[in-house]
């Protein structure tokens, strides 16, 4: 289990790659572009839990249309930093048939979890799924799927902050960071 002084340790090591107002910037940004697209197409918003909340909460008072909102919740890190098979903890339960769904999420890095949400969506009837991430890692590599909409950048590094956390702590810091890189 994480301690208050072990998060604390990764904190004060950790590089800020993403300031505050740079994080605020890229949400007025992707609002704009996703309220550009979907302005006449009263679409259901999924965030997906719980790493999208903070960037969904930000999104929300700022997309200027009709919509109706829910949330699905999928991990593959489960309190980790490395990846697994996805966990499906709640399943869509809006019904997505023959609409437009907006998911919205914390990161794509590999882009296993948000390609598996997508393909549940659509395999339930959606008619179009469309993608909105706060931040997209630069993996350098190909990827199941591409978002829609990216609010900023990052490197291939493990980053927390904004909703994503590291061992469950720090979803709560306004800007992002990466963890300290080890030697080799």
């Amino acid at each position: 289990m994480l301690t208050a002084a072990r998060a604390w340790e990764i904190f004060e090591t950790a590089e800020l790659v993403c300031t505050a107002e740079a994080a605020t910037a890229a949400v007025e940004r992707v609002a704009d572009e996703v309220s550009k697209g979907l302005r006449n197409r009263y679409p259901v918003v999924l965030s997906v839990m719980g790493g999208g909340v903070v960037f969904t909460g930000q999104l929300l008072p700022l997309l200027r249309f009709p919509l109706d909102f829910d949330y699905v919740h999928a991990t593959r890190y489960r309190g980790d930093t490395t990846g697994k098979a996805i966990d499906w903890k709640v399943r869509p339960r809006e019904d997505v048939r023959d609409r437009v769904v907006l998911v919205v999420d914390d990161i794509l890095d590999e882009g296993w979890t948000l390609a598996a949400i997508r393909d549940t969506l659509l395999e339930s009837g959606a008619a179009e799924v469309r993608t909105a991430v706060f931040c997209e890692k630069r993996i350098g590599r190909a990827r199941p799927i591409e978002a829609d909409h990216v609010g900023v950048s990052v490197p291939d590094r493990y980053v927390f902050g904004f909703g994503m956390d590291v061992y469950g702590a720090w979803r709560n810091l306004p800007a992002v960071y990466a963890l300290k890189e080890e030697r080799r």
